[in-house]
């Protein structure tokens, strides 16, 4: 589970990836051979930090090389929301294999964390690709076998409008805090007719929220100097009902909800015709998409 904010620079992680994994689309040329440590700091307008921040910073990354929390998102009025470090970390449980049973086709897990959903749709026999923010994330899902990009949600993809599958899953509806906007996104990455699976709240809820990482060791008086993981950021919380509505409002098609395990799940259909003008894309994104062909894992970056 990590948060995303648009628009953004591609990046890369170092380790290998698993080799037995297809996915939709090569990522160019470019995207294969630069490092992170080769890229600009920074980008006109655009703070080095605000890729990755706050996800990229010691509370969520210690918390995914531990295993385990404490590990919270906390609104500016003291209230916390309990992240479940221990089950991300974990072998993907019954309520996941309720959603991964429904995927159809290469699936992209967006927000893939330490990489639970994308290992085991891989044993599945799936063509999986998970993407984080988070460098521990992408790191940890590739040594457990997944195959994993670190880049944001928003940024450039392989495979745009070719995936059969795109998941949202770990409250990952909340990215961006805008879910209207990560609909959006979504359909533009899904084939025609693809599927998005997305967890919600048990909660009949509709929140848009400023929330920063806390791994409630320290109070607030007793920390140092605000780093990225104080900066609060935009979060949502949406129940059933609401995503339902967003939905609606952007040309999905209801195709199942259920529960599993006291949590909450949405498939959608792609909308037909997409909701945004893919004429807006630029140049660049549409020749990539023209110009990709089908790849296996070994060819991912490096």
């Amino acid at each position: 589970m990590s948060t995303t904010l648009p628009p953004s620079s591609s990046g890369t992680a170092t380790q290998e990836p698993r080799e037995a994994t297809d996915a939709p689309d090569a990522p160019t040329s470019r995207e294969a051979t630069e490092t992170p440590e080769a890229r600009p700091e920074t980008e006109p307008g655009l703070g080095a930090d605000a890729r990755t921040a706050p996800w990229g910073t010691d509370p969520y990354a210690n918390a995914l090389r531990n295993g385990h929390g404490p590990l919270f998102l906390r609104r500016s009025d003291g209230w916390l929301l309990p992240l479940e470090v221990e089950r991300w970390c974990s072998d993907a449980g019954s309520a996941d294999l309720s959603a991964l049973h429904r995927c159809e086709g290469p699936v992209l897990d967006i927000g893939c964390g330490p990489g639970r959903l994308v290992a085991e749709l891989s044993a599945l026999g799936h063509r999986a690709l998970g993407i984080d923010v988070s460098e521990a994330a992408v790191a940890r899902t590739r040594r457990i076998g997944g195959s994993a990009l670190l880049r944001s949600v928003f940024d450039p993809l392989p495979g745009e409008g070719r995936w059969g599958t795109v998941l949202l899953v770990d409250g990952n509806i909340g990215i961006g805090g805008d879910p209207a906007a990560l609909l959006d996104r979504a359909a533009d990455l899904l084939s025609p007719g693809g599927l998005l699976i997305a967890e919600t709240s048990a909660l009949d809820i509709d929140e848009r929220v400023q929330v920063h990482l806390d791994d409630g060791r320290r109070r607030p008086a007793e920390k140092a100097a605000p780093g990225p993981a104080d900066r609060p950021f935009p979060w949502a919380r949406i129940g059933t009902p609401a995503l339902l509505r967003y939905a609606d409002a952007c040309g999905w098609r209801p195709a199942d909800q259920w529960s599993a395990e006291g949590r909450a799940f949405v498939s959608l259909r792609r909308p037909r015709p997409p909701v945004r003008d893919r004429s807006a894309r630029t140049s660049s994104q549409r020749a990539e998409s023209a110009n990709s062909t089908p790849v296996i894992s070994s060819q991912w970056e490096r």
